[in-house]
């Protein structure tokens, strides 16, 4: 796996995270931002051929 591969699906994790937590915490705005940055990510992944696994969130 090269960096940039690496350093993608590490980003996506601590979003997903943060996402988990905005939802937890019942932070709406929160959440829109996170979501946001999830789905540019997730485009980004597709966009260069990255398989992203199934998420929990």
């Amino acid at each position: 796996m090269d960096a940039f591969t690496a350093g993608l699906l590490q980003r996506i994790k601590a979003t997903e995270s943060d996402l988990t937590r905005a939802r937890d915490e019942g932070d709406e705005f929160l959440v829109e931002v996170e979501q946001g940055e999830l789905d540019d990510l997730h485009r980004l992944a597709a966009e260069h051929g990255v398989e992203v696994g199934m998420s929990a969130v």
